[in-house]
Protein backbone atom coordinates (compact mmCIF):
# COMPACT_ATOMS: atom_id res chain seq x y z
CA UNK A 1 0.00 0.00 0.00
CA UNK A 2 1.33 3.48 -0.76
CA UNK A 3 -0.04 6.24 0.99
CA UNK A 4 -0.49 9.68 -1.16
CA UNK A 5 1.43 12.38 0.73
CA UNK A 6 1.42 16.20 0.22
CA UNK A 7 4.04 19.05 1.36
CA UNK A 8 3.01 22.79 2.43
CA UNK A 9 5.77 24.57 2.94
CA UNK A 10 8.85 23.67 0.48
CA UNK A 11 11.63 25.67 2.45
CA UNK A 12 14.46 24.74 4.60
CA UNK A 13 12.79 22.12 6.63
CA UNK A 14 10.85 20.70 4.14
CA UNK A 15 14.66 19.98 2.12
CA UNK A 16 16.68 19.63 4.94
CA UNK A 17 14.51 16.86 7.02
CA UNK A 18 11.12 15.86 5.43
CA UNK A 19 11.50 14.90 2.08
CA UNK A 20 14.92 13.37 1.78
CA UNK A 21 13.65 11.32 4.76
CA UNK A 22 10.51 10.30 2.86
CA UNK A 23 11.91 9.91 -0.17
CA UNK A 24 13.85 6.72 0.99
CA UNK A 25 10.11 5.18 2.07
CA UNK A 26 9.00 2.93 -0.41
CA UNK A 27 5.62 3.46 0.94
CA UNK A 28 5.35 6.75 0.28
CA UNK A 29 4.30 8.62 -3.05
CA UNK A 30 5.39 12.59 -3.18
CA UNK A 31 2.14 13.50 -5.46
CA UNK A 32 1.49 17.62 -4.31
CA UNK A 33 3.52 20.54 -3.34
CA UNK A 34 2.55 23.79 -2.34
CA UNK A 35 4.51 27.19 -1.08
CA UNK A 36 4.03 30.47 -1.63
CA UNK A 37 6.90 30.86 -3.64
CA UNK A 38 5.75 28.80 -6.69
CA UNK A 39 9.89 28.26 -7.78
CA UNK A 40 10.16 26.51 -3.83
CA UNK A 41 7.55 23.95 -4.59
CA UNK A 42 8.52 23.46 -8.20
CA UNK A 43 11.81 22.48 -7.38
CA UNK A 44 11.09 20.41 -4.47
CA UNK A 45 8.59 18.27 -7.55
CA UNK A 46 11.22 18.13 -9.58
CA UNK A 47 13.49 16.14 -7.27
CA UNK A 48 11.14 14.49 -5.28
CA UNK A 49 8.08 14.05 -7.08
CA UNK A 50 6.17 11.33 -8.22
CA UNK A 51 5.26 11.15 -11.59
CA UNK A 52 2.16 13.93 -12.25
CA UNK A 53 2.58 15.21 -9.05
CA UNK A 54 1.03 18.88 -8.87
CA UNK A 55 2.45 22.24 -7.76
CA UNK A 56 0.25 25.14 -5.76
CA UNK A 57 0.73 28.03 -4.16
CA UNK A 58 -2.67 28.13 -2.24
CA UNK A 59 -2.60 25.01 -0.24
CA UNK A 60 -6.40 25.25 0.10
CA UNK A 61 -6.41 24.81 -3.48
CA UNK A 62 -4.41 21.42 -2.85
CA UNK A 63 -6.25 20.05 -0.17
CA UNK A 64 -9.63 20.76 -2.99
CA UNK A 65 -7.81 19.58 -5.92
CA UNK A 66 -5.91 16.03 -4.81
CA UNK A 67 -6.79 13.42 -2.67
CA UNK A 68 -4.35 12.81 -0.63
CA UNK A 69 -3.97 10.59 2.65
CA UNK A 70 -1.61 12.64 4.39
CA UNK A 71 0.38 16.23 4.43
CA UNK A 72 3.36 17.32 5.95
CA UNK A 73 2.85 21.35 7.62
CA UNK A 74 5.92 22.72 6.99
CA UNK A 75 5.01 26.41 7.15
CA UNK A 76 5.87 29.48 9.28
CA UNK A 77 4.52 28.89 13.14
CA UNK A 78 1.85 31.41 12.49
CA UNK A 79 0.10 29.37 9.99
CA UNK A 80 0.60 25.91 11.52
CA UNK A 81 -3.08 25.41 13.24
CA UNK A 82 -4.78 26.96 10.33
CA UNK A 83 -3.64 24.83 7.85
CA UNK A 84 -3.71 21.56 9.67
CA UNK A 85 -6.98 22.40 10.88
CA UNK A 86 -7.94 22.42 7.20
CA UNK A 87 -5.94 19.21 6.00
CA UNK A 88 -7.64 17.15 8.87
CA UNK A 89 -11.28 18.20 8.42
CA UNK A 90 -10.82 17.11 4.27
CA UNK A 91 -9.56 13.99 5.50
CA UNK A 92 -6.07 13.74 5.71
CA UNK A 93 -3.68 12.64 8.47
CA UNK A 94 -1.00 15.37 9.50
CA UNK A 95 2.95 15.65 10.19
CA UNK A 96 3.31 18.90 11.79
CA UNK A 97 7.06 20.66 12.22
CA UNK A 98 7.50 22.03 15.67
CA UNK A 99 6.41 23.77 17.84
CA UNK A 100 3.08 22.76 17.59
CA UNK A 101 1.54 26.54 17.16
CA UNK A 102 2.20 29.96 17.95
CA UNK A 103 -0.29 29.86 21.08
CA UNK A 104 -1.61 27.66 23.16
CA UNK A 105 -5.47 28.50 21.61
CA UNK A 106 -4.31 27.84 18.33
CA UNK A 107 -3.02 23.95 19.90
CA UNK A 108 -6.04 23.33 21.44
CA UNK A 109 -8.38 23.58 18.12
CA UNK A 110 -5.05 21.40 16.41
CA UNK A 111 -6.11 18.55 19.77
CA UNK A 112 -10.06 18.97 19.17
CA UNK A 113 -9.61 18.83 15.19
CA UNK A 114 -7.75 15.64 15.59
CA UNK A 115 -10.29 14.05 17.90
CA UNK A 116 -13.39 15.52 15.84
CA UNK A 117 -12.12 14.04 12.75
CA UNK A 118 -10.72 10.94 13.55
CA UNK A 119 -7.53 11.82 12.31
CA UNK A 120 -4.20 11.41 13.22
CA UNK A 121 -2.07 14.07 14.21
CA UNK A 122 1.70 14.24 15.14
CA UNK A 123 4.15 17.07 15.96
CA UNK A 124 8.14 16.91 14.48
CA UNK A 125 10.10 16.56 17.42
CA UNK A 126 12.65 14.70 16.03
CA UNK A 127 15.54 14.41 18.77
CA UNK A 128 12.33 11.89 20.06
CA UNK A 129 14.16 9.68 17.50
CA UNK A 130 18.25 9.71 18.25
CA UNK A 131 19.98 6.80 19.67
CA UNK A 132 20.45 8.58 23.08
CA UNK A 133 17.10 9.57 23.60
CA UNK A 134 15.55 6.04 22.65
CA UNK A 135 18.13 4.42 25.09
CA UNK A 136 17.51 6.92 28.08
CA UNK A 137 13.51 6.79 27.42
CA UNK A 138 13.96 3.21 27.93
CA UNK A 139 15.82 3.63 31.49
CA UNK A 140 13.39 6.46 32.90
CA UNK A 141 10.37 4.11 31.52
CA UNK A 142 12.04 1.06 33.53
CA UNK A 143 12.16 3.12 36.34
CA UNK A 144 15.76 2.71 36.67
CA UNK A 145 16.14 6.40 37.86
CA UNK A 146 13.51 5.94 40.00
CA UNK A 147 11.39 9.01 41.11
CA UNK A 148 12.63 12.15 38.30
CA UNK A 149 11.97 14.97 40.17
CA UNK A 150 14.21 17.29 38.84
CA UNK A 151 15.27 18.23 35.30
CA UNK A 152 17.17 20.59 32.77
CA UNK A 153 16.37 21.47 28.83
CA UNK A 154 18.87 22.70 27.55
CA UNK A 155 18.83 24.45 24.23
CA UNK A 156 21.89 26.55 24.16
CA UNK A 157 24.07 28.40 21.17
CA UNK A 158 26.57 31.05 21.37
CA UNK A 159 25.92 32.65 18.48
CA UNK A 160 23.88 31.14 15.88
CA UNK A 161 21.33 32.97 14.84
CA UNK A 162 19.47 31.81 11.91
CA UNK A 163 19.47 35.06 9.43
CA UNK A 164 16.60 33.76 7.09
CA UNK A 165 13.45 32.84 6.36
CA UNK A 166 10.75 34.48 9.16
CA UNK A 167 12.81 33.22 12.07
CA UNK A 168 13.37 37.12 13.58
CA UNK A 169 10.22 37.38 12.80
CA UNK A 170 7.49 37.86 16.17
CA UNK A 171 4.68 37.66 14.36
CA UNK A 172 5.39 34.88 12.23
CA UNK A 173 6.81 32.53 14.46
CA UNK A 174 6.01 33.70 17.92
CA UNK A 175 9.26 33.94 19.73
CA UNK A 176 13.08 33.65 19.05
CA UNK A 177 15.12 30.54 20.61
CA UNK A 178 12.76 29.66 23.10
CA UNK A 179 9.83 28.50 20.79
CA UNK A 180 12.60 27.31 18.20
CA UNK A 181 14.97 25.47 19.98
CA UNK A 182 14.03 25.61 23.31
CA UNK A 183 11.20 23.84 22.49
CA UNK A 184 12.54 20.97 21.58
CA UNK A 185 14.58 20.83 24.95
CA UNK A 186 11.42 20.82 26.62
CA UNK A 187 9.85 17.92 24.97
CA UNK A 188 12.82 15.89 25.38
CA UNK A 189 12.59 16.20 29.32
CA UNK A 190 8.32 16.14 29.41
CA UNK A 191 9.01 13.28 27.58
CA UNK A 192 11.62 12.06 30.01
CA UNK A 193 10.28 12.19 33.06
CA UNK A 194 6.40 11.45 31.56
CA UNK A 195 4.98 14.24 33.31
CA UNK A 196 2.72 16.69 31.47
CA UNK A 197 1.06 18.46 34.18
CA UNK A 198 2.66 22.02 35.01
CA UNK A 199 1.53 23.66 37.85
CA UNK A 200 3.43 27.10 37.34
CA UNK A 201 5.97 29.09 35.08
CA UNK A 202 8.19 31.47 35.93
CA UNK A 203 10.24 32.89 32.84
CA UNK A 204 12.76 35.71 31.20
CA UNK A 205 13.20 36.30 27.53
CA UNK A 206 16.42 38.88 26.97
CA UNK A 207 17.13 41.36 23.91
CA UNK A 208 20.58 41.50 25.10
CA UNK A 209 22.48 41.10 22.29
CA UNK A 210 19.83 41.44 19.64
CA UNK A 211 21.29 45.33 18.83
CA UNK A 212 24.71 44.44 17.88
CA UNK A 213 25.98 45.57 14.20
CA UNK A 214 28.26 42.97 12.91
CA UNK A 215 27.94 40.39 15.33
CA UNK A 216 29.66 37.55 14.97
CA UNK A 217 27.48 34.79 13.81
CA UNK A 218 27.19 31.51 12.54
CA UNK A 219 25.37 32.33 9.25
CA UNK A 220 26.51 35.83 9.04
CA UNK A 221 25.88 39.06 11.00
CA UNK A 222 21.95 39.66 11.71
CA UNK A 223 20.34 42.95 10.98
CA UNK A 224 19.32 44.46 14.23
CA UNK A 225 16.49 46.17 12.65
CA UNK A 226 15.03 42.79 11.45
CA UNK A 227 15.63 41.22 14.77
CA UNK A 228 12.29 41.56 16.65
CA UNK A 229 12.61 38.39 18.63
CA UNK A 230 14.55 37.75 21.82
CA UNK A 231 18.02 35.93 21.76
CA UNK A 232 18.02 34.60 25.14
CA UNK A 233 14.95 33.10 27.39
CA UNK A 234 15.01 31.17 30.75
CA UNK A 235 12.75 29.61 32.31
CA UNK A 236 11.62 27.06 35.57
CA UNK A 237 8.94 25.11 35.97
CA UNK A 238 7.14 23.59 38.54
CA UNK A 239 4.68 20.40 38.03
CA UNK A 240 1.76 19.68 39.81
CA UNK A 241 3.67 16.77 41.31
CA UNK A 242 6.28 19.32 43.21
CA UNK A 243 9.04 18.14 40.25
CA UNK A 244 10.64 21.28 38.68
CA UNK A 245 12.41 22.24 35.37
CA UNK A 246 14.62 24.67 34.36
CA UNK A 247 14.27 25.52 30.80
CA UNK A 248 17.57 27.64 28.82
CA UNK A 249 17.40 28.44 25.02
CA UNK A 250 19.32 31.15 23.23
CA UNK A 251 20.75 31.96 20.08
CA UNK A 252 23.21 34.48 20.87
CA UNK A 253 24.78 33.97 24.73
CA UNK A 254 28.45 34.99 26.28
CA UNK A 255 28.45 31.13 27.03
CA UNK A 256 30.85 28.09 26.10
CA UNK A 257 28.51 25.86 27.60
CA UNK A 258 26.78 25.19 24.68
CA UNK A 259 24.24 22.29 24.50
CA UNK A 260 20.95 21.68 21.82
CA UNK A 261 18.37 19.63 22.64
CA UNK A 262 19.72 17.94 25.14
CA UNK A 263 18.45 17.10 28.56
CA UNK A 264 19.76 16.55 32.39
CA UNK A 265 17.18 14.22 34.74
CA UNK A 266 17.76 13.68 38.48
CA UNK A 267 15.89 10.82 40.22
CA UNK A 268 15.68 9.07 43.54
CA UNK A 269 18.05 5.85 42.31
CA UNK A 270 19.88 8.18 39.30
CA UNK A 271 20.76 10.34 37.10
CA UNK A 272 21.56 11.13 33.39
CA UNK A 273 22.62 13.74 31.10
CA UNK A 274 23.73 13.75 27.57
CA UNK A 275 26.47 16.44 28.00
CA UNK A 276 29.27 14.13 26.43
CA UNK A 277 26.92 11.62 25.02
CA UNK A 278 24.70 9.82 27.17
CA UNK A 279 26.49 8.56 31.06
CA UNK A 280 23.91 7.57 33.79
CA UNK A 281 25.00 8.61 37.22
CA UNK A 282 24.43 6.97 40.51
CA UNK A 283 25.23 5.09 43.73
CA UNK A 284 25.79 1.48 44.23
CA UNK A 285 26.92 0.02 47.61
CA UNK A 286 27.71 2.93 49.44
CA UNK A 287 30.33 4.36 46.07
CA UNK A 288 29.52 6.51 43.37
CA UNK A 289 29.33 5.31 40.00
CA UNK A 290 29.73 6.83 36.13
CA UNK A 291 28.44 4.78 33.57
CA UNK A 292 29.44 5.88 29.95
CA UNK A 293 26.55 4.84 27.37
CA UNK A 294 28.29 3.39 24.01
CA UNK A 295 25.55 3.70 21.13
CA UNK A 296 28.05 2.59 18.53
CA UNK A 297 29.57 -1.17 18.50
CA UNK A 298 32.52 0.31 17.30
CA UNK A 299 36.29 -1.77 17.75
CA UNK A 300 35.29 -4.09 13.75
CA UNK A 301 37.65 -2.83 11.12
CA UNK A 302 35.64 -1.38 7.85
CA UNK A 303 32.52 -1.08 10.10
CA UNK A 304 31.32 2.26 12.46
CA UNK A 305 27.98 0.94 12.82
CA UNK A 306 24.39 2.27 11.66
CA UNK A 307 23.87 5.92 11.35
CA UNK A 308 22.10 7.78 13.73
CA UNK A 309 19.25 9.14 11.38
CA UNK A 310 16.26 10.61 13.68
CA UNK A 311 14.52 12.19 10.43
CA UNK A 312 14.53 8.97 8.55
CA UNK A 313 13.44 7.47 11.92
CA UNK A 314 10.78 9.78 12.71
CA UNK A 315 9.33 9.55 9.20
CA UNK A 316 9.65 5.86 9.15
CA UNK A 317 7.68 5.74 12.30
CA UNK A 318 5.22 8.18 11.17
CA UNK A 319 4.29 6.39 8.14
CA UNK A 320 4.00 3.51 10.14
CA UNK A 321 1.85 4.85 12.60
CA UNK A 322 -0.42 5.83 9.35
CA UNK A 323 -0.37 1.94 7.64
CA UNK A 324 -1.02 0.42 10.56
CA UNK A 325 -3.51 2.60 12.09
CA UNK A 326 -1.35 2.68 16.03
CA UNK A 327 -0.48 6.21 17.79
CA UNK A 328 2.05 8.24 16.81
CA UNK A 329 5.34 8.41 19.03
CA UNK A 330 4.52 12.45 19.31
CA UNK A 331 1.28 12.63 20.70
CA UNK A 332 -0.63 15.84 20.06
CA UNK A 333 -1.42 15.89 23.45
CA UNK A 334 2.26 16.22 24.17
CA UNK A 335 3.18 18.49 22.10
CA UNK A 336 0.16 20.82 23.31
CA UNK A 337 1.50 20.74 26.99
CA UNK A 338 4.93 21.63 25.21
CA UNK A 339 3.37 25.17 23.58
CA UNK A 340 1.42 25.79 26.79
CA UNK A 341 4.87 25.50 28.89
CA UNK A 342 6.21 27.95 26.09
CA UNK A 343 3.37 30.55 26.31
CA UNK A 344 3.17 31.16 29.87
CA UNK A 345 7.43 31.66 29.94
CA UNK A 346 6.76 34.85 27.73
CA UNK A 347 3.67 36.10 29.60
CA UNK A 348 5.81 35.49 32.60
CA UNK A 349 8.46 37.67 31.13
CA UNK A 350 5.73 40.33 29.76
CA UNK A 351 4.66 40.76 33.27
CA UNK A 352 7.08 39.77 35.51
CA UNK A 353 4.64 37.82 37.31
CA UNK A 354 4.65 34.13 37.72
CA UNK A 355 1.89 32.04 35.72
CA UNK A 356 -0.22 29.66 37.05
CA UNK A 357 -2.29 26.56 34.89
CA UNK A 358 -5.65 25.84 35.57
CA UNK A 359 -6.64 22.33 35.47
Amino acid sequence: MSLKVGIIGCGGIATGKHLPALAKIEEVELVAFCDVILDRAEKSCKEYGSENAKVFSDYQEMLAACDLDLVHVLTPNSSHAEISIAAMEVGCHVMCEKPMAKTATEAKAMVEAAKKTGKKLTIGYQNRFRKDSQYLHTVCSEGELGEIYFGKAHAIRRRAVPTWGVFLDEKAQGGGPLIDIGTHALDLTLWMMNNYKPKFVVGTAYRKLAEMENAANAWGSWDPKEYKVEDSAFGFITMENGATIFLEASWALNSLDVKEAKTTLCGTKAGADMNDGLTINGEDHSTLYEKKIELEPGGVDFYDGTADDPAYNEARAWIDAVLNDTEPLVKPEQALVVTEILEAMYQSSATGEPVYFER
